[in-house]
Parts: C-alpha cells; structure tokens; sequence
C-alpha cells in the first residue's frame, strides 16, 4: 500500500511566521527508520512534510481508485509547525481531504493536549488525577491545594516549561513565566511525590497494554522528568526500567485507569500515560500523550521490545491497528512480512 510518512521539519512551508513555534520534533534519523520498517512490510513510501504545501503532494503519490476510494494512508508523525492546538493541525488537513491516518482525530489530539481538559474528563470519570488550579496572573486563590506544586503550560508537551514551585511566594513569578514564554494559561497542580509510570498502549477496541515502564529518579533531589530528560532519553535510559516492578494488584489499577484515560480523551491507535503512584500506593494520572515519541530510544518502544515486538513490527503494527480502523481488516502483506 502506499504510505506516506508525514513529519515537520523545514518549518518554511507557511504563509506567515506567526504565533507559538512548535518546540518538538522528530530526527530525521527516527523518521527515516520509520520509513525503512514500512518498506520492509512491503508497502511504497513517501516522505513529505506537513505544511502548505501537503495536500498537492499526497494527491499525486496517493490518488484515489477508480470508485472514488483512497489508495493510501499516512503514517502521521507531524507534531505541527506553529500556533495553538499543533497535534491537530495535519490530521485536520487529512479530514478535510478524505485522506486516511495513524493516530488521533483532530478531537482526540486537542482533548489530549489541553491538560485541564484531560483532567476534568477524567476526574468526571473517576480515574485520580492530581488537584489543580488554572491560572493567568499567579495571584488566583489557590483554594485547597498543597504545596509543593507543579506550574506547567496548559498546552505543552514533552514538559516543556516544567517547574516545582515549594512556596506560595514563588507561584505568581512561575505563572509569569509560562504565560510570557509560553501565551497561554499556566496548568497548576498539587506535586505528587512517588513513584512515575509510564503507560504504553496499542489499539483500538481491544487495547494492547504494553509492559509499564518507571522511571528511576536514583537519588535525584528533584524528582520530576524534565524536558531536559526527555530530549536526553538515550542518556537517561539507564534510569528506566522495564518491566516496571510492580504487584499485580496495583499493575492492574494502572492498566485500567490508562485505558480509561485513553478512552475518555478519544484517543486512536496507540497513546501513552504518565502516572504517579503516591507513597500510600494510590496512583494518579498526570496526563496522555496522544503522539508519543516512538523513536530508538523512547520509553514506548522500549515497552513494545519488551513486549516482544522488533521497531519494525512495531511501527507495522501501528499502521495496521489504523488501517484496521478504517477499512475494517488488517493489511496481510505487511503481517507477513513483518514477524514480532
């Protein structure tokens, strides 16, 4: 079948430079390997980026059939170039043109995005998530909530602009910061402080829950994964175990309340979340990644190796999980091609 791996790289395909810069993207060593994984499930491939100009590349590379079908899918990896709601921005594109894609809906990947939203919807679903505050100015009532406390930016992944603020002193400088850099609410949120898991899972209907993964913080003083760490993640994958080392018991809750997320925030394909577990043993959903980083390394595939599964079956599986969504079967040949 033809696939076409969509990412952004060259951020000039635009009409205008104009609003909040996307501050995350994939190496083009990570997207090539992709490409190569989809060739080796035997489908034609075409990398593109995601910008102005996409729609008149896909239409050429993957014209419909002779009743008006698609021919094609994309493998979307486009994390946006600039402006508000990014994750959104090719799949809405993709929508509007009728084309077919891996991963979320425009609705999954803003419910996913907006940290406030994913916690009200949850919370309105009984899954755990840490007490919070939206704030513009830092001088808002902090009501309930104890500190230490997290300040982040509603709409950012990747823990960009992360900070543990100890003192309700230093909240209004630390909202400053993320509405200055940042133009956009700051999320504020009670500081878990225990143990931080990772939740990968794979599908649709009947979700895959991948291996857990933990992260190690050794004898870290602050004890936060920081965008530092995430862009670093090939240094810091000692600090990672997997399988994580947890009872079965409490494995399960984790599982359960992930799939709940997932499900509540209308996620597709595949998605991670990312977990506390208090030291009374309650767990707490932090947020859901709804395009996690599926690089070598990251803490997803690093999941789905222990799983069994080799990069390439991964990265087949997901297509296939999508194609299976639209078209209601699997792609055989790429099956075959690829073994777990």
């Amino acid at each position: 079948m033809r696939v076409a791996v969509v990412w952004n790289h060259d951020h000039t395909g635009v009409i205008n430079r104009f609003g909040q810069p996307c501050p995350e993207e994939y190496s083009r060593e990570t997207v090539e390997s992709v490409v190569a994984a989809l060739q080796e499930g035997g489908h034609e491939t075409l990398l593109c980026e995601g910008d102005k100009r996409l729609l008149t590349k896909l239409e050429r590379f993957m014209p419909p059939d002779s009743q008006a079908r698609p021919s094609g899918i994309v493998f979307n990896m486009a994390y946006g170039i600039q402006g508000e709601c990014r994750f959104t921005h090719v799949p809405a594109m993709l929508e509007m043109a009728g084309v077919p894609y891996t991963g979320s809906s425009p609705l999954g990947q803003v419910l996913a995005l907006d940290k406030v939203i994913t916690k009200r919807l949850i919370r309105d679903g009984g899954v755990p998530t840490p007490n919070f505050r939206v704030m513009r100015r830092g001088t808002e009532s902090t009501g309930n909530l104890r500190f230490p406390v997290v300040v982040k930016p509603r709409h950012e992944g990747a823990s960009c602009g992360l900070q543990l603020v100890h003192e309700p002193g230093q909240l209004r400088q630390a909202v400053e910061v993320i509405v200055t850099q940042y133009g956009q609410d700051a999320l504020v949120e009670e500081y878990i402080e225990g143990r931080e898991i990772w939740v990968a899972l794979l599908g649709n209907g009947e979700l895959e829950v991948l291996p857990l993964v933990e992260y190690d913080f050794g004898d870290r003083e602050t004890r936060l994964v920081t965008w530092e760490d995430k862009m670093l993640m090939a240094a810091a994958e000692s600090h990672t175990i997997c399988p994580a080392q947890i009872g079965s018991k409490l494995a399960t809750v984790l599982r359960d309340i992930s799939v709940a997320t997932f499900r509540a925030c209308q996620c597709r394909d595949f998605a991670r979340v990312d977990l506390r577990i208090d030291r009374s043993g309650q767990p707490f959903v932090l947020e859901i990644n709804s395009m996690p980083g599926i690089g070598i390394p990251s803490t997803y595939v690093l999941a789905a190796t222990t799983a069994g599964y080799s990069f390439s079956s991964l990265v087949n599986r997901i297509f296939d999980v999508a194609h299976t969504r639209y078209f209601g079967t699997g792609n055989i040949k790429s099956l075959r091609n690829i073994s777990r």
